[in-house]
């Protein structure tokens, strides 16, 4: 099932943001503890003075093709658990964010080999 709920709008999920990962990028969908599925993010930036929540938002941005205005953090604005809606075309949003989280890093290290 897919972390993501659907409106007329968009499209709104949540996120588990590490900050100073090391490169900006979506890895994947993981289940918390709780049983509750979120779309795992890393971004290089730190989380003070909202500069890991700007780069979460330009990373979710520039990966579903839509302007940075359309992506809002509803809630979790200090903490790793964010709660985020994209306005858009919620089919095309959901088809985007699929195939992003369907490829992990580990995937895409053999992804070259074999040809």
């Amino acid at each position: 099932m897919d972390p993501w709920r659907y409106s007329t709008g968009g499209i709104s999920f949540a996120l588990r943001v590490t900050p100073r990962g090391g490169r900006d990028d979506i890895d994947g969908i993981e289940t918390l503890a709780n049983g509750r599925s979120v779309v795992k993010v890393r971004v290089r930036a730190i989380a003070e003075g909202g500069e890991a929540n700007r780069a979460v938002t330009e990373l979710l941005a520039k990966a579903l093709g839509v302007p940075k205005a359309r992506v809002k953090i509803l809630s979790g604005i200090t903490s790793r658990l964010k709660q985020v809606a994209v306005d858009g075309d919620p089919r095309q949003l959901g088809n985007i964010l699929r195939k992003l989280t369907a490829t992990t890093p580990e995937q895409d290290s053999g992804a070259s080999t074999g040809e």
